[in-house]
């Protein structure tokens, strides 16, 4: 019988103590850079093989629970993993770290990509391909004959051409005014402009 009440007196007193190891821990902390001295955002904060963990906000901040004797692992994009782990029979109910991580370097193989699958595809592109017109070529479309007539006949009048037209109405106006206003009929310039137009075709109906 006593050695049945020390045996569970010993069992007792361990499960105690692992209790007492295990006590849970708030930790929190800033994750930054070891090279800058800047927060790493996002980063990932977790207890390997548990459902516990968190990851660092914008300025690098961190903040879960976890237990005394937990390992702490902290992964990011861009940086070497780094481990932290929480004292044994810790006492505290907090625990606050600034965790350091090193960049990691990664180098990618050489990837070359090919618009074409084969190389007999390419060579069919390349000698049907449509060189474009250089900046001349497009100068000289644009400055033809026929391309600016086309753009005179819908162009209105700018600003200058406007008020030159405004003037030259008033100035007449102001030179017939008290009379009757003067008849282009009588002018030769009128009749000439008006040969012009029929042999031009102005005057005949469009379709």
């Amino acid at each position: 019988m006593r050695i049945f009440l020390i045996i569970a007196f010993l069992t007792l007193l361990t499960s105690t103590d692992i209790i007492a190891q295990r006590l849970p821990v708030q930790l929190t902390g800033v994750v930054m850079s070891a090279d800058s001295i800047q927060p790493v955002f996002y980063a990932t904060v977790r207890v390997p093989g548990t459902n516990r963990g968190t990851i660092s906000d914008l300025n690098g901040f961190f903040s879960f629970v976890v237990a005394a004797g937990d390992e702490v692992v902290f992964s990011a994009v861009g940086y070497q993993e780094e481990r932290l782990t929480i004292p044994n029979g810790f006492k505290h109910d907090s625990y606050s770290v600034i965790q350091m991580m090193e960049r990691d370097t990664v180098l990618l193989d050489i990837a070359t990509v090919y618009p074409w699958p084969t190389p007999e595809e390419f060579k069919e592109a390349f000698l049907t391909i449509e060189v474009p017109d250089d900046d001349y070529q497009r100068a000289k479309r644009n400055l033809a004959r026929e391309t600016l007539a086309e753009i005179g006949e819908v162009m209105a009048m700018d600003g200058g051409e406007n008020y030159n037209y405004r003037a030259r109405t008033y100035s007449q106006n102001l030179y017939t005014a008290g009379q009757m206003q003067r008849q282009r009929i009588f002018e030769p310039l009128a009749w000439v402009e008006f040969i012009k137009a029929l042999k031009r075709g102005d005057f005949k109906k469009k379709d």
